[in-house]
């Protein structure tokens, strides 16, 4: 699993800076995206062959207002789920009360700390005042520039120092996260899984930022499910923020094969759970959509139908979920949701021959031309499959620039059409013949 950091620290002093500098994209921190809108505050990193996860928080002040404390309720969550804590500072100014109140946060917990000393640009600066930061009573403490570049060797060194990207044993059984926002049945439904009562999240001390990993047996087979619920933590903080579950989603879903996205049936759906199910499509991971508390439901032949339209209203950028009604609570329709795991699982690692493949393309490509543009028309050569986890094919062709986006989604829904993979995304390319791009496999 990989490991998580978190950017933490008063406003004005960079962190969003470094955030773009490490995951390498100059982007703001709000992103629009087709059919979902979403906080984009995480990001992966690779360096020295590992991967992490970074958080980006809000800067804490202690000045009065609502929003001064839910950005730190955030990043207390954010500190709580991470594996190592960079603490910001602006090293050309003097300790702030709000970066002592920081100071004291990061004191109560047993985690690495590493104090980047921001906005140093020359060395003569960086030995005057490293000394001086060093009264925080943290062991590590680096000067970087965000602006100009400088340092980010030192502290990525630092960070991933203990990191080990291999030191998992490998686990071939069928991983599946149970994900969605708070009190949608999750913890319901694990404990239906599994046949009996349990607390799925220990509360004994140097557990609590780990999701539990259940193995169960189903028709013989061995199964492993992975909750995400049953963080009940005290204080409001916990009870009112849904990003507490985005948080716990997020390391789930990076380690497992299929998503189960629980719904609660009593409420609808609203825009975190578009939130959720988006992460689980952007890791590629197969996806089954769990429409619970069906028991509250009276008139359910109606509801059913109705649900199928608001879910494909919706959810326009994943119609190819698998989609189960069912209740955690009396166990009704239950049967029918590991079938539907199992085929979401199977389809994300189908593999389709290349003749075949390529017949059918070439029968949509005769039966539906691509649109022209200034007199030139796409021409597609030739169609293979090039990796799984998720399905990904890649078109040959004479000029990628041609590809409009609705011939892009009618050769999905060829593919979808004739082959077996609801349940999955999958993802499509396009290269020039003759090309050698980066991403070849």
């Amino acid at each position: 699993m990989k490991k998580t950091v978190c950017l933490i620290g008063r406003p004005n002093v960079g962190k969003s800076t470094i955030f773009n500098r490490l995951i390498k994209e100059n982007k703001s921190i709000i992103m629009d995206d087709p059919g979902v809108t979403r906080d984009r505050i995480y990001g992966d990193v690779t360096y020295d062959e590992k991967t992490f996860l970074l958080i980006d928080t809000g800067g804490i002040d202690l000045g009065v207002g609502d929003f001064n404390k839910d950005i730190k309720a955030q990043a207390e969550i954010a500190v709580e789920e991470s594996d190592v804590i960079v603490f910001v500072v602006d090293g050309r100014e003097d300790l702030t009360s709000n970066d002592l109140y920081i100071r004291d946060m990061l004191m109560k917990t047993n985690k690495k700390v590493i104090v980047a000393l921001n906005k140093l640009d020359n060395y003569a600066m960086q030995q005057d005042r490293i000394y001086y930061y060093y009264e925080l009573g943290f062991e590590y403490v680096i000067p970087i520039s965000a602006s100009h570049n400088l340092g980010f060797d030192d502290l990525l060194d630092e960070v991933t120092k203990d990191f080990n990207n291999n030191e998992e044993v490998i686990d071939d059984t069928l991983k599946f996260c149970v994900i969605g926002r708070p009190n949608v049945g999750k913890s319901s439904l694990v404990n239906a899984i599994l046949g009996e009562e349990r607390s799925i999240v220990s509360d004994v001390a140097g557990t609590t930022r780990d999701s539990l990993d259940t193995k169960f047996k189903y028709n013989g087979e061995e199964y492993t499910v992975i909750d995400t619920a049953g963080m009940r933590k005290k204080g409001r903080i916990y009870e009112n923020i849904e990003k507490y579950s985005l948080l716990r989603s997020l390391k789930a879903i990076d380690r497992s094969d299929v998503c189960v996205l629980v719904i609660d049936a009593s409420t609808g759906i609203i825009e975190h759970d578009k939130h959720i199910a988006s992460y689980a499509i952007e890791a590629g991971k197969g996806l089954v959509l769990v429409v619970n508390k069906w028991d509250v439901i009276e008139d359910k032949d109606k509801a059913i139908r109705e649900w199928k339209e608001l879910l494909k209203a919706e959810f326009q950028f994943m119609t190819w979920a698998k989609v189960v009604f069912l209740s955690a609570l009396t166990k009704k329709r239950l049967h029918t949701l590991m079938p539907e795991i199992i085929s979401a699982y199977e389809n994300n690692r189908r593999e389709v021959k290349t003749s075949l493949l390529n017949n059918v393309i070439i029968d949509a490509a005769k039966l539906h031309e691509a649109p022209g543009y200034k007199g030139k028309k796409l021409k597609i050569y030739f169609t293979s499959q090039t990796g799984t986890c998720p399905p990904k094919f890649t078109f040959r062709c004479n000029n990628k620039g041609l590809v409009h986006f609705s011939y892009e989604r009618y050769l999905e829904n060829t593919i979808r059409n004739n082959f077996d993979f609801t349940g999955t995304p999958i993802i499509l390319q396009f290269k020039n013949r003759g090309s050698k791009d980066e991403d070849d496999e």
